[in-house]
């Protein structure tokens, strides 16, 4: 193998578990500074995934997969952890077969957003505990946020900072979380609905992983959102901390995606802003 793009002792990890792996194909994104790999070895394929010590995907990927996984691990609905290599960020997961969800037809079928409600449900039902600085440390992410390089009008940020400056931060109750729980992280095969990348993984609040469904599928599609909720169980948006987490989705959003060049993720952002905004009013 060639070093497909890792750095050189990821590459020497990745043939010392597979020495006679080959690539398959490159899945990477090409905006993070990480790489996705499809790589087989004899008759099983893999998943190589790796960052550089700018990359805290991995690390938070390695964390969920320290037992918080299992609940879909298990059935089949999450990739299995084969080995990692932290302090490289480097690791090796089983391939799951299927293609992304998001740009297929299945994308707008309810069945595909029952079996993600039902998924979500299981992830977040291991295990809760109260935090009382939850709200206060991702106010102030979000104020960092504000303070680096954005394309926010002044008069929206200095409204979304006084927002955010001004919160009442209450105790929260906190769940393990994807964090980004959406289409683009969802596979499906022959009708049966996976989950891949826990790279955002952490304990926060459960609504905060509904929040790019609410802002995107769920806008132009109510029934999907439905179906989901039926699976799920009782909605866990309430009124005062749902806003609070769609407007500092929508400052991180925002921001991230004009600090790396996308503008399309941009434009989201703005969008999302305007509309967490009005919800405040």
């Amino acid at each position: 193998m060639s070093d497909w793009g890792l750095a050189k002792a990821q590459a020497a990890w990745v043939r010392s578990r597979l020495p006679g792996t080959f690539l398959v194909r490159d899945m990477s994104w090409g905006i993070m500074a990480s790489t996705v790999l499809q790589v087989r070895d004899g008759a099983h394929d893999y998943v190589v995934k790796a960052g550089d010590a700018s990359n805290h995907h991995i690390d938070r990927e390695i964390a969920a997969h320290d037992g918080w996984t299992s609940a879909l691990v298990d059935s089949g609905h999450a990739a299995r952890l084969i080995d990692s290599l932290p302090e490289e960020r480097v690791m090796l997961l089983e391939y799951l077969p299927g293609r992304l969800v998001e740009g297929s037809d299945a994308e707008w079928h309810p069945s595909t957003y029952a079996q993600a409600g039902g998924l979500l449900q299981r992830l977040h039902s291991q295990e809760s505990c109260v935090d009382e600085e939850y709200e206060a440390r991702v106010n102030a992410r979000a104020l960092v946020w504000l303070e680096g390089p954005h394309r926010i009008e002044q008069p929206i940020a200095a409204e979304a900072k006084h927002i955010l400056e001004t919160d009442a931060a209450p105790p929260v109750d906190l769940v393990p979380t994807h964090g980004d729980w959406q289409p683009r992280n969802w596979l499906v095969d022959d009708g049966t609905v996976r989950v891949i990348d826990f790279g955002r993984f952490a304990f926060r609040p459960a609504a905060t992983d509904l929040v790019r469904l609410a802002a995107q599928q769920w806008q132009r599609h109510p029934e999907v959102e439905s179906a989901f909720f039926e699976a799920y169980g009782q909605d866990p948006r309430d009124g005062d901390r749902w806003r609070m987490a769609t407007l500092r989705e929508a400052v991180g959003t925002t921001c991230w995606a004009f600090q790396v060049g996308d503008e399309e993720f941009e434009a989201q952002g703005h969008r999302m802003l305007a509309d967490a905004l009005q919800r405040m009013h």
